[in-house]
């Protein structure tokens, strides 16, 4: 009887481990990048971002809040909101100290609207310290507005990188002209060293390792008319189209038609098929309703819509990172 008492011991004392082996928790998410938004991307994943206005005052506990946001990316915006460096780096450190994010990236990425376009790049010459600046501080990409010179394109990126980075060289990728001194704050934000900053901060996927995002907006008419050009510049990982400055610069704005206009619907294509020829991710709004339409059709960055049309989208794609 003992000798019985004891294998009936082993077997539910094996019947219980094997119970809680089945019933414990998946290990937790190891990130295989610093870019939550370029990672996702690359694993052929759409993405959502959340917008938030430059912070006048407050800034490092905005980013606090934000640290836990339902987006892969937040877009910061300083195209019509506040200039303020130090405003932006304190949202920066917000974001490290109450992360990581439940997929275990140390923050959400951050991109941010410049207040230049890339209409001439004699403009994007003259405020290439504010580019400097900005990828300074730690963010993880810009997005470039009015974005329809082939040649301003090229000096953004150009402006995005480092001069001994040589990853896609060629007579369209030139030089880089950021300086040593530039990666200090910004490799603190990363959690690597400065070396280490200088190398992943290349943009993706010019540089298959690149950890920088970098986009456009194509939203007025004469930036539509090079869209096919300009989505082609090495270096570039998204585009839009912007409907409301497309639509002001059409003369549609508040007019009869408006958005719903057939122009507006020809520019929207044209933006999307430019960025599948030049296979870089397209950005369009999307809402619950119609999320899964615009993953099917090729959207790829998802704007607006919240929290439950990311998450409607996420199961549609099966991703298997947390969120």
């Amino acid at each position: 009887m003992k000798k019985f008492a004891v294998v009936a011991g082993l077997t539910v004392a094996g019947w219980f481990v094997s119970l809680s082996i089945l019933h414990s928790s998946p290990p937790p998410y190891t990130p295989k990048r610093i870019n939550k938004a370029v990672e996702l991307l690359a694993a052929g994943q759409p993405i959502y971002y959340q917008q938030t206005a430059a912070p006048i005052t407050g800034a490092y506990e905005r980013g606090k809040e934000m640290a836990s946001t339902y987006a892969d990316y937040i877009t910061y915006e300083m195209e019509h909101g506040a200039f303020s460096i130090p405003n932006l780096r304190e949202f920066m450190r917000g974001l490290v100290d109450a992360g990581p994010t439940k997929s275990g990236h140390r923050t959400p990425a951050v991109i941010v609207t410049l207040p230049i376009t890339g209409m001439d790049p004699v403009e994007v010459r003259a405020n290439r310290w504010m580019i400097d600046q900005v990828l300074s501080s730690g963010v993880h990409g810009i997005l470039l507005c009015h974005a329809g010179s082939v040649e301003a394109i090229q000096y953004f990126v150009r402006s995005s990188r480092y001069p001994s980075q040589k990853s896609g060289a060629s007579a369209d990728v030139a030089e880089g002209l950021r300086g040593s001194g530039s990666q200090s704050f910004a490799s603190q934000i990363w959690g690597i060293s400065g070396q280490e900053y200088t190398e992943r901060a290349e943009p993706w996927p010019l540089n298959p390792n690149g950890e920088l995002l970098l986009g456009l907006k194509i939203e007025n008419r004469h930036a539509l008319q090079n869209a096919e050009q300009t989505t082609k510049v090495p270096g570039i990982g998204f585009a839009e189209w912007g409907p409301g400055d497309m639509s002001m610069s059409m003369g549609l704005q508040g007019g009869p038609g408006g958005r719903s206009a057939p122009e507006m619907a020809a520019a929207r294509k044209r933006v999307l098929e430019a960025t599948k020829a030049a296979k870089i991710a397209f950005l369009n709004t999307v809402n619950v309703e119609n999320v899964t339409q615009m993953i099917d059709e090729g959207v790829r960055v998802g704007a607006g819509g919240g929290a439950e049309a990311a998450d409607k989208g996420r199961k549609h794609t099966k991703r298997e990172m947390p969120w």
